[in-house]
Parts: C-alpha cells; structure tokens; sequence
C-alpha cells in the first residue's frame, strides 16, 4: 500500500556515449518524451557545463523518486524504433565487459555507422491540413482550393504536394497559396528508399543427403526442436558437404518463421555462399566490410523488418538485427579473421556463443580443422560433436605429398620458386585439361631489398620491419602502416648497383608462371590484386568458368571454395607462419595446408597435393599430410596444457606504446607490477595467475611507436578481468603512451 506522502516519481534514461565520456549518465526524460524514449534509442542530451550536445545510447530506463532538479533534460529522441533489443544490449553490455572495454565502443560498433547517419535516406516535404473541419466551413476558399482541403480532412495522412495535386485535379500552384495562407502545413519526414525486392523466386530442390548427413542435420534438428540452447561442432572434411547440412536445418527454422545467421571467414566466400543460399530461400541478407554505406543501412533495416529469412555475411553479421532469431552457423569456425584486431577486440565465435545463449538458440560451429579451444569443449562435453568423415559420392581425400626444400651441402638449388617435381605436376594437370591452384602467403615480389656489398637493409622509417618490394608499381611498401617509396635502383648508401631482391612473394610467383607456362592464364588473387568494389566474386567467376588454367595466391584461396575441376594444389612454402613467435604457428599450418588441399579432388576426376616444405618431419605438416586431425590435436594439446596456453587458461595481452622507447618500457613494466600486486593481495589462489614480461613486442616498433608487452594467463578469468579493469580505471599514462588490452588475443605480433 502506498502512503499517502510518498514522492512522486519520474523517469530517467541510462545513457552512454561511443567516445570520449565513460561510464553511464542519468537524465530526466521530459513528459512529451516519456513513451519514446527507450531502450536500443539514441537520444540528444546536454553534456559538460556547457550543456553542449551529444548523442548517446539510452540502455535502460529507471524510475526514481527525489528532486528532479539534480538532472538535466533529454533534449530529443533520435530514432522511431530501436536500434538494439534487449537481448543485444544484454549482449553488449558482456562484450564491453569481458573484452575490457567501454560501453559505448562496443555500441558504436555493433551499429554501423552508415545506419547512425540513415544512409540511403533522405528528407521529404509532405503537408497536411492546419484547420479543422469547423474553421474550413468558414474560410472564403475557391473551388479548387475547397476540394484540396476537402482531400486532405478526408484522409489523416502526410500528402506529397504534387500527389494532393494530381488528386485534387489542381495544379501546384493551388497548394502552395494554401501553404502561403497558413491553412496548410509543410513537414520534413526522413524517407528511406526501398530494398530490392527478389521476384520470380524458384527453390532449387533440396539435395539427397548421405547417410553422414543425415546424421549430422538430425543431431542439430534434435538441439533445434527441444527449445533450448545447445552449440554443435560439425567436424567434417572438405568436401563432406556441410553447407547442405546447415541449408536443410535452416529450411526447418524458416519454416518457424525465425531466422537464421550464417557467418563465414572472408569476402571471398561471401558470393559463393550467397548463390547457395538464395537458390534456396527466397529472402537472403548480407552484410560485410565491401557494401556501401547506402546498401548496408538498407541491408539492417531489411534485416530489421523480420522479412529476411537468412543473413550471410562475415565477422560483423553477428551483430545483424535479426527479432526472430532461430539459429546461428558459424563455418569454418577456427578461421582468426573471426577476431577483429581493433576496440572493441571481439572474437566472433565467442560473441555467437553468448548471443545463442541469451536468446535460447542453437549455435552450430562447423570446420574440417576446428580450433583446439572449440575441439576441448566438444571433448569435455561442453559442445555436441558431430563428424562428417567422408566426402560426398564418397570420393577420396587427395593424396598428399611433400617435396623436401633443403639441399644436401654441395648441391646447388633449383631456380625458382617451383621445384622441378611441382613443375611436372602443374604441366600433367594443364595437359589433362584441369586447373591448379597455387598457395603462397606471401604478398608483393620480394620480401626484402638489401645490398650484398654493405648489408644495407631497405626498412620502413616508421616500423621496425623490412619493405616489401612492388615490382608492379616500382614501389618498396611496409605492409604495416602503408609507407611507400620508390624502389632503390642502387644502394642508397654506397651507391653499389647490384641491389639484391630477396625472398618470394605472389607477384614474384606470378611472373615465373607466366614466364614457364607461356599461353597458360594465370589470375592472382591477394589484397593488392582484390581491391576494387566486386573483384573477389568477378575473380573467382572467371575461374569457375575455366577462363583461367592456374589460380595463385594468399590465404584467401585456401578457405571453402568449390571448384570440381581443380585437379592440384601445390603449397609453394608450407613453412611461412610454421616458426613465428606464436603458440598457435603449428596450429595455423596444418589448418592452412588442409584446408588447401581440400581444395581439389571435389570432381571425378580427383585430385593430388605438392607441399613444399623446409620441415616436412614436423608433426603439424605431417597430420595435414595425412588428413589426420586427431593425430593432430593429440599431438598439440599436451603442449598446450604444459605451457598453460589455451584452452586450459584464458590469456589476456597487454601492448604499452610510446613515441619514446624508454618512458613505454617504464609504463609497461609499472602496470605490470601493478597488476601483480592486485592479484597478490586479493583472496584467489596465485597458483591461477602467470605473468610472462614485459619485453619489446616481436615487431618492436610500428607506426613510429615503440612497443613493449606482457601477457597473464589465467584459469579464472572472470576474477582477473575484474581486477584489470580496476586497475586501468586508476591508471594515468603519460602523454603519448597508451595501452591496449587485448583479452584471447590472436594476433601475437
């Protein structure tokens, strides 16, 4: 019962800003406000003392009782309808905290910045009658200007001038005395233009599925139809057919009237996996970095609408505005293009994981390689496993064979980058009528320009590492922060002209194709070659088509693509990434090589592997070898759990940078024993807490900063970010050192 003296209380909106303001503000939601100001809007509010406009995220809505003086006034409300429902601010509101970032980071990204601005939208004038009924029997009006209001009393809507023209059988002119008169009046609406609508919608029919299939699409049925969460790892080898799998189960969902998100790895695959999905379902979204702004924002507001049966896209579509969720897949799940290597640092897997939970869907996890952290789960019973171990029609896996680079002493090695065994095998494909497909993760001609008379190195100005050589554009580029410069024709420093270009990259491969196989077309595909808007999907067209006998290139080849005439896969160097300072570097290597050598043997007439490797005894090259993941992980995981790496503890990495090198080695070391002295003096055990560092980071400097890091593995990470977060809220760094906080970090450079 409530007395009769109690306060009266008012409403109060919860907002965040995207930058330059932590923590959350509280602000009076004014009366003509108070039913559109509401979670997932972004409201207009006074900031700092001099009340300066700011727009800023409202993430709940309080009502409080006291004096209503202490609060300043929500100004306007930018939006009609949310932008976030309540489980993605549910779903934000964990980002910021287990990434150990701020709120409205994580807002600002999860909104794209094309659908803050209304891309693909713009301002209309529309009138509607000022006088009422009464006031318009008295008005001394023309005929014409009698039926024009007549038009308007009758329908309660917004007119477009020239439309109320048309049908009030006046011209404009008319309209506009009436406006001059003030018995009508001009409103400005936002108006965005229309999607596309998809007409003439045929669904190819589903395909029969194997026995494997089967199995592997009722499992995730049986997850689907019990209502609950539940995260299934399909483990199937290239080839297995998972995408068939994922099709057939999505059919089931749309046929709830949900939706479904499917994420995969890179642009590349994007087209692809698009032409699957819409020869099967009539609505189909997609959302990655190559749309306009105009086509993204069209894309989230389709999406939003709940016409949208699937939405394709890469790491960011997890984040689609999706009110009828009913499944998320996630394919090739161990790719690290899941994690974005900016704030907020979210790793896409884990993000899906959260987001099934909150909104009680299944998530499906699919590779031929899965992650070790994902395998562990699936292992300890966390996550439902599900093998696909043969491919459809049953055809073989390719064989596998390495081609040993080192030379016994005394042997002069062979010219090029292809050895004389690889070079029989790409002439037997192209001689039988197939195509090849060549793996080099190496971009540019050289990897490094130097003087053989005086060891001059050509390196960037601005990062401690070695310019890559652009023979195309006769230009040495740092792939780290894009400085350029001409290529030296002579050593800059003793003018000896015998400069030497060393190492290999894609566009050195390129010209020795060509220049071995004369009349044999040749397409690269890597991030200097697929730049422009479309060049992926145009690219890999061509060479479905068979425009091109030989595709080479970076990664981006590797992954998920199906082209049944493909008869070869050669590995040019197996070893790129084999000895980085990396725990993951064996990881990525037997991924990389499989998932390659999947690439082939997809039609009938099969297909065969070359790897090219310095290291062919190494377990990581021999499991890819033999298609043998189990051997694989079971070789890999005492190593992990020895070391204490992932997954048995979470590992958190610290970069300090500076302009100068000594003051960002100091504010390293300084937080680090800062964080130490946290965790020593709280209640958890510190036999959970490792602190490796600091140390120069393995490129030391970059973009003119010099870089120190540490890195913490724990086992309770939740406790440990909790601390963390303490501590860098207390922490004040000098001017021109800042510190990134990078919570299951991926890239360890």
């Amino acid at each position: 019962m409530v007395p009769w003296d109690a306060p009266e209380e008012f409403p109060l909106a919860v907002v965040v800003f995207g930058q330059g303001a932590k923590g959350a503000f509280h602000y009076l939601v004014p009366q003509d406000l108070t039913g559109a100001a509401s979670p997932g809007k972004r409201l207009v509010v006074p900031f700092g003392r001099g009340n300066r406009e700011r727009i800023g995220y409202c993430v709940d809505v309080l009502w409080r009782a006291g004096d209503k003086g202490r609060y300043k006034s929500v100004c306007r409300v930018l939006d009609e309808r949310s932008l976030l429902s309540p489980a993605m601010l549910q779903l934000t509101a964990w980002i910021a905290d287990r990434y150990l970032c701020d709120w409205g980071q994580v807002l600002d990204a999860v909104v794209p910045a094309s659908v803050r601005r209304q891309a693909g939208s713009r301002w209309r004038v529309f009138i509607r009658a000022a006088v009422s009924r009464g006031q318009f029997e008295s008005l001394e009006l023309t005929t014409k200007q009698c039926r024009v209001l007549e038009v308007l009393l009758e329908s309660d809507r917004l007119w477009d001038p020239n439309e109320l023209a048309a049908v009030s059988g006046c011209k404009l002119g008319v309209v506009q005395h009436l406006i001059r008169k003030g018995w009508i009046q001009k409103e400005s609406v936002r108006i965005r233009t229309r999607n596309r609508e998809e007409s003439g919608f045929a669904p190819k029919p589903a395909f029969v599925l194997t026995e494997e299939q089967r199995a592997a699409r009722d499992a995730i049925l049986q997850v689907l139809r019990s209502g609950k969460h539940g995260t299934v790892l399909l483990q199937g080898v290239t080839g297995s057919g998972k995408t068939e799998v994922y099709i057939q189960v999505i059919e089931e969902v749309v046929s709830y009237g949900r939706q479904a998100v499917v994420l995969v790895p890179e642009i590349s695959l994007t087209p692809q996996t698009l032409d699957r999905f819409r020869s099967r379902f009539a609505h189909v979204a997609v959302l990655h970095s190559h749309l306009t702004d105009t086509e993204r924002a069209r894309q989230w507001e389709w999406i939003a609408s709940g016409q949208v049966q699937v939405v394709v896209g890469a790491r960011s579509a997890i984040f689609a505005p999706t009110p009828h969720l009913g499944l998320i897949v996630l394919d090739e799940e161990h790719e690290t293009s899941f994690k974005q290597e900016e704030t907020p640092r979210y790793h896409a897997r884990d993000v899906a994981l959260q987001r099934a939970r909150l909104e009680n869907v299944p998530l499906v996890l699919g590779s031929a390689t899965p992650s070790l952290e994902s395998w562990h789960a699936a292992q300890r019973g966390e996550y439902t496993l599900v093998k696909l171990s043969r491919r459809i029609e049953d055809r073989p896996l390719p064989a596998v064979r390495t081609i040993d680079l080192r030379r016994p002493p005394g042997k002069r090695g062979e010219k090029g980058a292809i050895t004389r065994r690889l070079d029989a095998a790409v002439r037997q494909a192209l001689d039988d009528g197939g195509q090849v497909i060549l793996l080099l993760n190496r971009r540019g001609f050289a990897t490094h320009i130097q003087c053989p008379r005086c060891g001059y190195v050509a390196r960037c100005p601005d990062c401690d590492i070695a310019l890559i050589h652009h023979r195309s554009e006769a230009t040495a580029v740092c792939h780290y922060c894009d400085y350029r410069t001409p290529t030296p024709a002579r050593c800059p420093e003793c003018h000896f002209d015998g400069i030497h270009f060393g190492g290999l990259g894609t566009e050195r491969l390129e010209a020795e194709i060509r220049a071995r196989y004369p009349g044999v077309a040749c397409l690269r595909m890597d991030a200097d070659t697929m730049r422009s808007r479309g060049s992926h999907e145009k690219a890999l067209d061509a060479f479905r088509r068979g425009e091109f006998q030989i595709l080479l290139g970076t990664q981006m080849i590797a992954k998920g693509l199906d082209f049944p005439n493909v008869t070869l896969v050669g590995v040019i160097n197996a070893d790129t990434a084999l000895h980085f300072p990396d725990f993951r570097a064996a990881e990525r290597t037997f991924q990389l090589v499989t998932q390659v050598a999947g690439r082939t043997g997809r039609g009938e007439r099969g297909g065969e592997v070359w790897v090219q490797t310095f290291d062919p005894e190494n377990p990581a090259i021999l499991a890819a070898v033999r298609h043998d993941y189990d051997a694989f992980s079971a070789w890999e995981i005492p190593n992990r759990r020895s070391m204490h790496y992932p997954p048995f503890t979470q590992l958190i990495r610290f970069v300090v940078q500076g302009v100068r090198q000594e003051t960002a080695r100091l504010v390293a070391q300084a937080l680090a024993e800062r964080i130490q002295q946290a965790w020593a003096s709280g209640p958890t055990e510190s036999a959970a807490f490792r602190l490796l560092g600091p140390a120069p980071a393995p490129l030391h400097k970059l973009r003119g900063r010099y870089r120190y890091h540490f890195q913490i593995q724990t086992s309770v990470g939740e406790q440990l970010r909790g601390m963390i977060r303490t501590v860098l809220d207390e922490a004040r760094f000098p001017e021109g050192v800042a510190c990134t906080v990078d919570v299951d970090p991926i890239d360890m450079l």
